[in-house]
């Protein structure tokens, strides 16, 4: 299955010669990889309190635990511990994990704070609690700091220590009589703080990393475990010891334990607290802390080392490598690499019963030596029983219970996979460091940690030259991606219903690329087909009929790349240099690997070259400006989709291998661009002598202009239907206007005007200003309506120097001109038949007066579509040989229907690209392929088309 999903999104990965972490090379390079920090001392075993999985019975590395955080809700719990030397006082301490209170074995203060000895009136009971934490603890548990207790004196934390207190619990008295001089008394340590509880913490060593640490220092316990007391199971469930809750898991019995608590008059406070708590990634299930034995490698004094090859590397975004993947270096620890578990590569150390001997094994050959026997598998099963003599006269060592954790497998995997170095000695070297990496953000802790740390410690170089690092992707609500939740589509679903380009390009052009979220919505694939696959076929299908007709016509089309050179046409310069442009844009953010950036400019020469360049010059591809005009645009047309077709090919593989296949017939043999499939076609080189800034920067302004024309034509609800008589354009940049005109054919056709007036007057001309509250709002926040009032009081002096230099100063605030936009608006326009539209330079004024030939002309347009509407439903292609006919249903006279029929009739065929018979009269003998009557303007149009005689 995972092959098929794999396959089908396009993704191109050697199933046939992969390999396994399981498989007996890979496993083998790892002991080597561990022997090699074992000979540099870089291999030890200590007793730690570490995160421990009781769903896996093993212990969790640091970064591990950084990959799952949860928010819970847990007990907190506020607990009175009775001092033995005086009568009727008691410590208070706070905890949210009261499970680990069985296992207490001191009380530990900050020996810098002050604390109080208070007493409650109502009974005269003492506390001794943090002065910092007094009024939360009167707060929680709902009493007067001042009307319910007398504050007796305040002492310093460091007077405190040696305070003897009685055990909550007495399941370990008599185990550890021998040693009351040192358990159940106050200690002090400065990572006590005031930020939450009482400033008492109270000190489990078994299961808290501090409470280890301060234990030790007081010699309560030794770095041997030594004196701890840890009455749990590997699976989390209370021992015998703990007789009231054996056999109970420590999560589940808090409330049981809160009862006794209560019961024997120990319990102060019971609430719960929300926090954020680790969960094992593999179980989803709450993590404990737990002392344990395990083997660790030495990262702590690599920082240094690490950091420096880290800066060697080149992440996107980078970001990620300077500020998250850097601190996480600077605080690495030592790396717990040892798991309780049974399957995975076997840590390859034998070692004594008191541990002082220790053999490393680093190749099978070298167990084979010790085993005298062939060995074909080095899971634990296969090697357990080998046993090797002691060289110090301590019997025979047997291999450790452990195994590896998967992340040194993962870690090892630019040697594991090639059998380094017992095989493709050279073919490894010549390959690393990779040239590049890919994988997610969760994978700075995990995979690009681990390679960094062996590849460090190994040859003291980073295992990558280049990263990539993906965001995550979540469920449209922004939650985790669950299989038990099923809260997302199935990845087989949208390639079946969308296609895999589809969910790829949507992929490719999200956050995720960028190392940010993002919520995978099904709406956003299918935009992608509507938006972008259709519009892009649309044009590819136009451009193979247009060849086609044009064969048909002239003879073979051949491709001709000089004929776009030497081409005036205003289009074909700004669509060939925006695609050069673009080719040495992709050659340049693919060598720094941001992909974020290439498919934004890939999709935006896709919507040039549909939105424009094509229904521009539709007509010009379909002869009407003569044949040697319909090649030049067909040739331009050609060479766009061939090199789309290439540049989006890693993006999209399947349909820009669909049309390549087509287009690549055209080229000759031999040609650079043609080889059996698109993705065997190198990205082509871009040509510096079309890149025309000039053109560029022209159609640019077309565009905008006529995107301004537009809104005015949506702000009155007038279609493009309706024919407008002039257009006023008024920019004070008399380069604009030079831009502009050798355009204006263009923005005649596209806002459908009679005419477009220019005019450098800006007298006029005011300045309006539009602040971004979108991006503003954290900036200013209160101040926001204060801030919007202002700037609609600016005078023009103030915005035009703020148009000028890009900044200005609004209450106190400096705003910019991403914050803040100008618009323009003329004064006095009074005709409510003008409207007018701006943007930050340029002003656009359109004429909608009603006009009697103007909406004769809107009359020949509702016509041309309801006839080509017809030719739509009946399949057509635009070269069947047909004829239209079209009259008006019982014309009354004064029929405007009528009257646009009989005197625009150039005009109609003009927009319709072939005649129309505006007559009854036919010989009736015509075969018949569709007909219809339409309503216009409350009269009835009956269109009718037949085969040619």
């Amino acid at each position: 299955e995972w092959r098929r999903i794999v396959e089908r999104f396009g993704r191109w990965i050697d199933f046939d010669n992969d390999y396994k972490t399981m498989d007996l090379s890979y496993m083998e390079s790892i002991w080597w990889v561990f022997k090699e920090l074992f000979k540099k001392g870089l291999v030890y075993r200590s007793f730690r309190v570490m995160a421990f999985s009781t769903a896996l019975s093993t212990p969790l590395s640091n970064f591990e635990v950084q990959l799952n955080y949860k928010e819970v809700s847990d007990p907190s719990i506020i607990v009175q511990f009775k001092m033995t030397d005086t009568e009727n006082s008691w410590l208070l301490a706070w905890t949210t994990t009261p499970w680990t209170l069985p296992s207490n074995l001191a009380l530990c203060v900050n020996p810098e704070f002050t604390y109080l000895r208070v007493k409650k009136k109502a009974d005269g009971q003492e506390w001794i609690v943090g002065k910092d934490r007094w009024g939360w603890v009167c707060s929680s548990i709902k009493k007067d700091p001042v009307a319910d207790f007398e504050v007796l004196e305040e002492i310093v934390g460091a007077k405190l220590v040696g305070i003897q207190y009685e055990p909550l619990f007495p399941y370990f008295k008599e185990k550890l009589k021998d040693s009351m001089d040192k358990v159940w008394h106050v200690v002090s340590d400065k990572y006590v703080t005031a930020a939450a509880g009482t400033c008492i913490v109270h000190q489990a060593p078994a299961f808290g990393e501090d409470d280890y640490r301060v234990c030790v220092k007081f010699g309560i316990v030794q770095k041997d475990g030594t004196g701890m007391l840890q009455p749990i199971d590997d699976c989390g469930c209370f021992l015998a010891d703990v007789v009231d809750f054996k056999g109970q898991y420590v999560k589940a019995a808090d409330k049981d334990i809160k009862e006794m608590l209560k019961k024997n008059g120990n319990l102060v406070y019971s609430g719960m607290e929300v926090h954020n708590y680790p969960h094992c990634w593999r179980s989803e299930t709450p993590l404990i802390y737990r002392a344990v034995p395990a083997w660790f490698v030495k990262v702590e004094e690599a920082r240094d080392k690490l950091i420096a090859n880290n800066n060697q590397t080149h992440w996107v975004p980078s970001f990620v490598k300077e500020k998250r993947f850097h601190n996480w270096l600077q605080d690495a620890r030592d790396w717990c690499v040892s798991r309780n578990r049974y399957w995975g590569a076997p840590i390859p150390l034998w070692v004594s019963a008191d541990f002082e001997e220790v053999v490393c094994i680093g190749s099978v050959a070298e167990l084979e030596e010790y085993a005298g026997r062939k060995i074909t598998d080095i899971h634990r099963h296969f090697i357990d029983d080998i046993t090797i003599p002691s060289k110090q006269g301590k019997g025979v060592l047997k291999r450790i219970d452990e195994v590896f954790d998967c992340w040194f497998e993962s870690g090892s995997m630019p040697y594991s996979s090639k059998h380094y170095p017992f095989e493709n000695k050279e073919d490894f070297e010549k390959g690393f460091p990779a040239n590049f990496i890919a994988e997610g953000l969760d994978q700075t802790r995990g995979w690009f940690y681990t390679l960094m740390v062996l590849s460090t410690h190994l040859f003291d170089k980073p295992a990558f030259k280049n990263l990539i690092c993906n965001g995550l992707v979540l469920a449209a609500d922004g939650k985790k991606m669950s299989k038990r939740l099923k809260n997302y589509p199935d990845p087989t679903d949208m390639c079946n219903l969308y296609g895999a380009d589809a969910v790829r390009m949507y992929m490719c052009n999200s956050p995720v690329v960028r190392a940010e979220p993002l919520k995978f919505r099904e709406e956003g694939v299918k935009d992608m087909i509507k938006d972008v696959f259709l519009p892009w076929y649309n044009a590819y299908r136009f451009f193979v009929q247009q060849v086609a007709r044009y064969e048909g016509d002239t003879g073979k089309f051949v491709p001709d790349p000089s004929r776009i050179k030497k081409s005036s046409n205003p289009m074909d310069k700004w669509v060939n240099a925006s695609m050069h442009h673009l080719i040495k844009f992709v050659r340049d953010e693919m060598d720094a690997y941001r992909l974020y950036t290439v498919v934004g400019g890939l999709t935006e020469l896709l919507e040039n070259l549909t939105n424009w360049y094509v229904r521009l010059n539709r007509d010009r591809m379909r002869g009407n400006s003569g044949q040697e005009e319909a090649l030049t645009s067909l040739c331009t047309l050609y060479d766009l989709l061939l090199n789309l077709s290439v540049l989006l090919s890693p993006v999209v593989p399947f349909i820009t291998e669909m049309m390549y296949q087509n287009l690549a017939r055209a080229l000759p043999d031999g040609h650079p661009m043609k080889a059996k499939s698109v993705h065997f076609v190198m990205v082509p080189e871009f040509d510096p002598d079309v890149l025309d800034d000039d053109i560029q920067r022209a159609v640019g302004r077309m565009q905008k202009l006529v995107e301004l024309g537009r809104t005015c034509r949506e702000h009155k609800k007038v279609s493009l239907k309706t024919p407008l008589k002039k257009m006023t354009v008024f920019n004070k940049d008399p380069q604009f206007m030079r831009d502009i005109q050798p355009l204006q054919t263009y923005i005649e056709e596209e806002l459908n005007v009679m005419e477009v007036v220019y005019s450098t007057d800006t007298e006029k001309i005011s300045l309006t200003a539009t602040p971004n509250f979108k991006v503003l709002g954290k900036k200013l926040g209160s101040d926001m309506k204060k801030v919007q009032e202002t700037v609609k009081q600016l005078d023009q002096d103030a915005l035009t120097k703020f148009e000028k230099e890009g900044t200005i100063t609004v209450c106190g605030y400096e705003i910019t001109s991403e914050e803040m936009s100008l618009g323009r608006v003329i004064k006095d326009l009074a005709d409510p038949n003008f409207y007018s539209n701006g943007d930050s330079e340029t002003l656009a004024i359109l004429d909608f007066t009603p006009d009697e030939d103007l909406m004769r002309m809107a009359l020949c347009r509702d016509i041309a579509n309801r006839v080509q509407k017809l030719r739509k439903e009946a399949k057509l292609q635009p070269d069947d040989d047909v004829d239209m006919w079209a009259s008006v249903v019982d014309a009354k006279k004064g029929s405007k229907l009528q009257d646009a029929l009989d005197k625009m009739t150039d005009y109609i065929d003009k927009l319709l690209r072939r005649h129309l018979n505006i007559t009854e009269q036919r010989k009736g003998t015509e075969e018949v392929v569709i007909e219809e009557v339409f309503e216009i303007e409350k009269e009835k149009l009956k269109v009718c088309i037949t085969k040619k005689a």
